[in-house]
């Protein structure tokens, strides 16, 4: 199958929905004619499809005019954006329903929606695909862990592949209807949760022996369930913290679930922290979680929103032509490339000027220019290729107005501070240059603040050398370096004097850096002087 091409210059409109056992979410996605698309909505709403399903696998009336009514507003909301095609999946509590025919045909008739129940394996899939596609994971081999109402799906792979998928029928309102923890009202006892650990202990006992096989190099958790434990143990555990990449250990999680157990549903609702709604279901969520991290020896799992809905999203492109494949691209340089034709940027200057800067990072390198190595350098691509995207808001004053598209935009793959750092790199690409006190460098590290005149220099020059967008510079590099001056050797096509004049603008600044003065040498490809 595959998925229509854009031909409305102003884009087209696919909404995707995923319904789960506990919530039904919606996402809204312009697809643009630039290969890049934007996100116009994310809904979440809360219906509790799988509510006393798990005994007799009956989905409930109640619980599906719930989800029929949720389902007609998200529809009106979509159509309301102009949605062409919606992408419906259904997930463990339909997929174990023996009314499930009817609920959906309740769905075509009443909401205007035709739904695909998928399987555990597929649902295992697309978890990976939306949670793989959004995080930095060089060569690391990972465990992926998505903990739903009705079932639990788990992942080993890398960014580019999984080698490994499986389902299994571990759901946190499943459990709570089981054990009975979602219907006492008071405290859970040790004996209550130990017969909640062996529960999951024995089912996932052989997948558990092959997953250990797998040198696992760390662990990223998904859905509101590993969500909401983190966000308990940074906000009610002390030393409270307020960091914005979550992760959570097994020691904190062990903390947090002893003080759930100790509570009454209605505590549990006011620890900081913790997602009311929840609180009936969280403890057999995190006895999931618990279990898994300590039969296959996890110490720290890092937490991501990102789930079921973006792998809709990431598979529906990968079936478009001229979209970056999954795996063809990391999820880095995706989302850079994304940002940048979402704005709108001259790609090819970008580019040039790229291109430029890097030759000029290695070759300063080569001879000791600066001491910053494989992540400085990546990082000062992706901040170049971005250097002009302020112009999207405004020309005057677009350094600017790039540091703030940046700094302000969901970069996949990026921590805080390395995002906070490619943005001041396209900030002083023009206009002055950095200093101590400038706004933001407070959020750089010691070395991002040594660092960022020295990298700054090199897009000034990169972009100077690429002034008039024609590409006329084709290799710029440091050629030879003493204690006193630095050769800069320049091959030209043509005439280039105004990208010469802009260097020799920069030379005094070169200098202050630098300690150095620069001297510059002009070659002229087609005559080779």
């Amino acid at each position: 199958m595959t998925a229509p091409p854009v031909a409305n210059p102003d884009g087209r409109i696919v909404s995707f929905i995923d319904i789960g056992t506990n919530s039904v979410r919606l996402l809204v996605v312009r697809l643009n004619p630039n290969h890049s698309y934007t996100i116009l909505s994310r809904q979440k709403q809360q219906v509790r499809l799988g509510e006393g399903e798990f005994e007799d696998e009956i989905i409930r009336p109640e619980a599906g005019d719930r989800l029929v009514m949720v389902c007609k507003k998200f529809h009106e909301l979509a159509r309301s954006f102009g949605t062409e095609e919606f992408v419906a999946v259904a997930t463990s509590a339909m997929r174990d329903a023996v009314n499930q025919h009817d609920i959906l045909h309740l769905l075509r008739q009443e909401a205007m929606l035709d739904v695909r129940v998928i399987s555990g394996q597929e649902e295992a899939r697309l978890i990976y695909l939306g949670v793989a596609s959004g995080i930095h994971l060089p060569g690391r081999t990972t465990f992926f862990i998505d903990i739903g109402g009705g079932s639990t799906e788990v992942a080993v792979g890398d960014e580019k592949n999984y080698r490994y998928l499986h389902s299994f029928r571990l759901g946190a309102i499943r459990l709570a209807s089981l054990y009975g923890t979602g219907s006492c009202n008071g405290p859970v006892s040790a004996g209550q949760y130990r017969k909640i650990q062996n529960h999951v202990r024995e089912a996932i006992g052989r997948s558990a022996k092959k997953i250990s096989k797998e040198k696992i190099d760390c662990a990223v958790g998904s859905s509101g369930t590993i969500m909401n434990l983190a966000e308990i143990a940074q906000k009610a555990l002390p030393p409270r913290t307020e960091e914005k990449d979550l992760t959570l250990s097994s020691a904190d999680l062990r903390r947090v679930i002893d003080l759930l157990c100790s509570l009454s549903i209605e505590e549990r609702r006011k620890i900081p922290g913790i997602n009311p709604e929840r609180a009936d279901i969280i403890i057999p969520g995190a006895a999931i979680l618990d279990v898994f991290m300590q039969e296959l020896g996890i110490d720290t799992i890092a937490v991501t929103g990102r789930g079921l809905q973006d792998g809709l999203l990431v598979d529906y492109l990968s079936r478009m032509d001229a979209f970056p494949l999954p795996g063809e691209l990391s999820p880095r340089q995706r989302s850079v490339l994304q940002l940048g034709r979402s704005c709108g940027i001259n790609e090819v200057h970008a580019r040039t000027v790229t291109a430029l800067v890097l030759e000029l990072f290695d070759s300063a390198l080569g001879l000791s220019l600066h001491p910053y190595g494989a992540k400085e350098r990546e990082l000062l691509e992706y901040g170049t290729f971005l250097h002009d995207i302020g112009s999207f808001i405004s020309y005057s004053n677009h350094h600017s107005h790039s540091y703030y598209i940046i700094r302000n935009s969901e970069l996949l793959g990026f921590n805080e501070t390395e995002i906070a750092f490619m943005a001041m790199i396209a900030r002083f690409h023009r206009k002055k240059a950095p200093r101590k006190n400038d706004p933001g460098m407070d959020e750089l590290g010691p070395r991002e603040r040594e660092a960022l005149p020295v990298l700054a220099t090199f897009v000034r020059f990169g972009e100077t050398l690429d002034r008039s967008h024609t590409a006329l510079i084709q290799h710029v590099r440091f050629s030879s370096a003493d204690n006193e001056n630095v050769h800069l050797e320049i091959i030209a096509r043509g005439d280039c004097q105004l990208e010469i004049w802009g260097i020799e603008s920069e030379k005094k600044a070169f200098e202050k850096i630098f300690g150095r003065k620069l001297i510059v040498d002009l070659i002229d490809s087609q005559s080779g002087e």
